[in-house]
């Protein structure tokens, strides 16, 4: 009979880390892989994670007394290395296959097989948006499955619809009621995304929904 391999799995939960702990791992796997001769044509520039890592620690530092545009760019830099490490961690189950000596010399840790996988859950969207008093927008939002959380972010759009230059983010508890967007201005357009949180972290964001303030 022939013998089936299991291979190893990588915990990806890269998403649902602090920015801390996200750039802890990070480092930790670029100092397991640098050199490592088990791991060869990496799919990823170790040297440009280096680097994407090091702005990425500048970048937590600025966005530590809330500013808007830091914090924007600190999310936007850990959904890249959240990718990079999605990329090294398949060429690491695929090479290590099922010896966990050589998976673990890699930096990342292995996922537990002792429990049901998770499904990934279906998208949500924003399915409307009301003026309330001025400066007010009220927003309704599909609920999902097995959603834990949702997040909201707006900003003012573009010219000719383009998505905002920075977005405000709200974490949602539920959206069994419309979510409150305050202290807009009125007579100003603006975009509204929506994205579910689950066992495997985020669904991609929405498509944009607009609606001026007034």
């Amino acid at each position: 009979m022939k013998t089936i391999t299991k291979m190893i799995r990588a915990k990806l939960n890269f998403s649902l880390l602090t920015p801390e702990q996200l750039l802890a791992v990070v480092y930790t796997v670029l100092k397991c892989l640098t050199g490592n001769a088990n791991f060869a044509n990496l799919p990823v520039d170790l040297a440009a994670l280096k680097t994407m890592a090091d702005a990425f620690a500048a970048t937590l530092a600025d966005s530590s007394d809330g500013s808007r545009k830091a914090i924007a760019l600190r999310d936007q830099q850990a959904e890249e290395m959240g990718r990079s490490l999605r990329a090294l961690a398949n060429h690491v189950e695929l090479t290590a296959k099922d010896n966990l000596n050589m998976f673990l010399s890699s930096g990342f840790t292995p996922r537990s097989n002792n429990r049901s996988a998770a499904q990934v859950l279906e998208s949500t969207v924003v399915t409307g948006i009301e003026q309330g008093p001025s400066g007010v927008l009220v927003v309704s939002i599909k609920p999902v499955s097995k959603a834990k959380t949702y997040e909201l972010r707006f900003g003012a759009a573009g010219p000719g619809g383009a998505l905002p230059a920075s977005w405000t983010n709200q974490t949602l508890p539920s959206v069994r009621t419309p979510a409150v967007l305050s202290g807009l201005t009125p007579g100003t357009s603006y975009a509204v995304q929506v994205r579910a949180f689950g066992l495997l972290g985020y669904t991609e964001w929405s498509d944009s929904a607009f609606r001026m303030s007034i």
